[in-house]
């Protein structure tokens, strides 16, 4: 049985993603994820805290750095809160676009050894030129690690909604 998928756009233009977010109320799906230092991070390492993922293509982009930017602004307002801001981007370039922006509040994260977190959360870019990239997307985990919030932004080249998201996030706080 084929694997659903749902279409964004990129500049209007048409692209299939993976699968779809796992849905309101539902355990989040696992991960393991590699950190600036090169060390794993997995949904374990965060559990208790409300978390925001925030998902992107890549960091070297004008939009996808806006939104680390943004989250870095304001996940220090929400107490014990958590961002974890993940790309396909290199551990290395994630820490580079980090330091030169001097962004500490937020935790930049890789798909660099372990590929199946873009499967899991249904966000693989299957075609365009960003194809194995990963959607821009939301998702909001609450102290339990279920889900409490997630958008698939549906055009590529736009910010999330960050009302909602920081909204929701205020609410499981």
């Amino acid at each position: 049985m084929a694997q659903p998928t749902t279409l964004v756009t990129l500049r209007g233009n048409p692209v299939n993603v993976s699968g779809t977010l796992p849905a309101l109320g539902q355990a989040a799906p696992d991960f393991r994820l590699t950190g600036l230092d090169l060390k794993d991070v997995t949904k374990a390492d965060v559990a208790g805290k409300p978390v925001v993922l925030n998902i992107f293509p890549s960091v070297d982009t004008a939009v996808c750095a806006a939104s680390v930017r943004r989250f870095n602004a304001e996940i220090g307002k929400v107490d014990g809160a958590v961002c974890l801001c993940i790309s396909r981007d290199l551990p290395f370039a994630l820490k580079r676009f980090c330091g030169a922006e001097g962004l500490d509040h937020v935790r930049p994260l890789s798909e660099l050894r372990d590929l199946s977190f873009g499967q899991a959360y249904g966000v693989r870019l299957l075609d365009s030129g960003m194809a194995g990239l990963l959607a821009r997307s939301v998702v909001i985990l609450d102290r339990e690690g279920k889900v409490a919030y997630s958008q698939l932004v549906p055009e590529i080249s736009q910010e999330p909604d960050y009302a909602a998201a920081l909204d929701a996030l205020a609410k499981i706080a």
